[in-house]
């Protein structure tokens, strides 16, 4: 007998159909029992007729019931299986091994520097931007206007270009600050640089084409590329960036960061740019251009784009995880215009589309001038830390055991050592002492160079100071 339980929250209607379901799926009303007529029941139990016909309506409409107009209601003719207690549970699906993703993650985090639970005094992280409480207020102001402002219809399935008058934003801002004039329909937004280089490999490449990638690199773009199973070469680099003569002749992509080599951090020279250019004419492979902090430049103006020279070979990555913030997820890849919409029509059926608060946000942000004044005061941030950075390597005396590298763009420099020096115990003895520093072999494919890549964005002078004279006492 069902029972009502006048204590229950619950709407009495749910508490009998949670009872009868229960009974028929513990075989309890077996398969074809006849249950009571709705009017009999209700009497019963003390409730109304209609409370009752809304249970049974329900079981009807699950499946578990089934009706006649001269049979009443029988419970439906169902394989009736008990369930089983959780110790004696049959095992589900077992996910497949998947020892590339496991490989590439583990590679992934070490490479972020895994964030153990030692306590860091001071992490020269090459990762993160400097971001205070004055881009926070401005960020939330954009959110809430742009909230407020915001039509009905921008909430609908959204473009998989990416929103489009971020996209005009962006293009203005590519036009007036990197001299790349496109059009917005060249333009599509992702949510980062992994998920750019992840939607080039579906859209551009078939399954096993050769991908060649700079080493020391960034380690994004092989384990990307690897996953999706193209065949991933490596090509040293040397003071001068790639080594353009070493790229594999059936290569269809080559990945590169001209600007600010990620991670030795070298300026790619003029006559590197003109061959690999004129290489990818004539071999006719892809360019992926990573443009990912060249806006920091502490020499001079920003380096002409590669794009700018060769738009029909090249697709152009930039991001705003170094100009904003990395949390806010938004990229974008610009290139020739059918191969941006072969790359909007993979992300269209893989991803629809990005969230729209984040665009609308960003859209609002750059409008309204909170961008430029944003990239004005952080500049000047990076300025006076980079200078203290190279100050103090110089002034410690490290400058004269290692070689120090990308000090003319950026947010990180590296200071190299000789390829037999330990660098794990070093970087391990540094955690010890409370100092986060990044090895050069995670940002490695096959080179056996050593060494570390410093970041200074989110220290400031005095703890950049401190950090490298105790790294110096550890080193010299």
């Amino acid at each position: 007998m069902l029972k009502v339980n006048r204590d229950d929250e619950r709407p009495i209607w749910q508490q009998l159909l949670d009872q009868a379901i229960h009974n028929i799926t513990t075989g309890k009303w077996p398969p074809g029992e006849l249950l009571l007529p709705s009017r009999e029941l209700a009497l019963l139990i003390g409730v109304s007729r209609s409370t009752i016909q809304i249970v049974y309506e329900e079981l009807f409409s699950r499946g578990y019931t089934v009706t006649s107009r001269r049979g009443g209601t029988r419970v439906s003719e169902w394989t009736y299986e008990a369930r089983p207690s959780e110790d004696a549970a049959t095992p589900g699906p077992v996910p497949p091994e998947l020892p590339l993703l496991n490989t590439a993650v583990g590679h992934l985090h070490s490479w972020f520097g895994d964030k153990e639970h030692r306590k860091v005094e001071i992490d020269f992280s090459p990762h993160e931007p400097y971001l205070d409480e004055h881009f926070q207020k401005n960020w939330r102001q954009s959110f809430l206007q742009a909230s407020t402002e915001t039509d009905l219809d921008s909430w609908a399935y959204g473009d998989a270009y990416g929103f489009l008058p971020l996209r005009e934003q962006i293009q203005r801002y590519l036009s007036l600050e990197r001299g790349v004039h496109v059009n917005a329909d060249q333009i599509i937004l992702t949510s980062g640089a992994q998920h750019s280089i992840d939607l080039i490999a579906q859209a551009l490449l078939h399954e096993g084409e050769t991908v060649s990638v700079e080493d020391p690199g960034f380690p994004a773009a092989w384990m990307a590329m690897k996953y999706r199973r193209m065949q991933v070469v490596s090509v040293p680099v040397d003071e001068y960036g790639l080594c353009v003569d070493r790229i594999h002749p059936q290569s269809k992509l080559v990945f590169v960061t001209p600007s600010h080599q990620c991670a030795v951090g070298v300026i790619m020279s003029e006559p590197r740019r003109q061959q690999l250019l004129h290489m990818a004419a004539g071999q006719r492979f892809w360019i992926i251009e990573d443009d990912y902090d060249s806006e920091f430049r502490y020499r001079g103006d920003p380096l002409p784009t590669l794009f700018s020279q060769r738009p029909q070979n090249t697709l152009y990555m930039m991001s705003f995880s170094k100009m904003v913030a990395p949390g806010i997820r938004i990229s974008a890849i610009i290139g020739p215009k059918e191969a941006i919409r072969q790359l909007a029509q993979v992300h269209e059926l893989t991803y629809r589309h990005l969230p729209i608060m984040e665009q609308l946000t960003l859209t609002h942000f750059i409008e309204h001038g909170h961008f430029m004044r944003h990239m004005r005061r952080v500049r000047n941030v990076y300025r006076r830390r980079h200078e203290a950075m190279t100050k103090a390597i110089i002034t410690t005396g490290l400058s004269g055991h290692f070689t120090l590298s990308g000090v003319e763009t950026g947010l990180h420099m590296l200071l190299e050592a000789d390829k037999s020096f330990d660098e794990e115990a070093v970087t391990n003895l540094a955690l010890e002492k409370g100092i986060r520093v990044y090895p050069l072999s995670t940002y490695c494919l096959e080179s056996d160079r050593k060494g570390w890549v410093l970041g200074f964005a989110k220290v400031d002078e005095a703890a950049i100071e401190e950090g490298i004279y105790r790294l110096a006492g550890m080193l010299l």
